[in-house]
C-alpha cells in the first residue's frame, strides 16, 4: 500500500471522529509512521492490552509529543479508547491522530 493510498484510508476513517480533519496532520503521522502502519501487527492499536497502551504513553505521548508524566496522558488515552470502541480494529493513525489533536501537538508534525 503506497502512502497516498494509506492517507486516504486514514482520512476516510479519521472523518468518523472530525468532520473536518487537519489534512496536514493526517499526512504528517502517515509519513511518519508509514512502516509501522504497513505491517499487519503494528498497524492496529488494542485499548484491551495493557502493554501496548503503556507503549502508546511512553513512545508516542512522552517521546514523540514531548508531553511529561501525568495522570492526563491515560485519561486521554481511555478517552480515546472509549471514542474508538465502537471499531474492532482501531487504525493507529487515527488513534495518534485523536491524541495529537486532544493535546493540541499538531506542530509536532507540521
Amino acid at each position: 500500500m503506497t502512502n497516498a493510498e494509506l492517507l486516504a484510508k486514514t482520512l476516510e476513517a479519521i472523518k468518523k471522529y472530525d468532520k473536518k480533519p487537519d489534512e496536514k496532520l493526517a499526512a504528517a503521522i502517515v509519513k511518519n509512521y508509514a512502516l509501522v502502519l504497513r505491517r499487519a501487527d503494528t498497524a492496529l492499536v488494542s485499548c484491551s492490552d495493557p502493554k501496548e497502551l503503556e507503549t502508546v504513553r511512553k513512545n508516542f505521548l512522552i517521546k514523540k509529543l514531548g508531553l511529561k508524566e501525568s495522570g492526563k496522558l491515560y485519561e486521554a488515552i481511555e478517552k480515546v479508547c472509549e471514542m474508538m470502541k465502537s471499531e474492532r480494529r482501531k487504525s493507529r493513525a487515527v488513534f495518534y491522530y485523536l491524541l495529537t489533536k486532544e493535546f493540541g501537538k499538531e506542530k509536532v508534525f507540521v
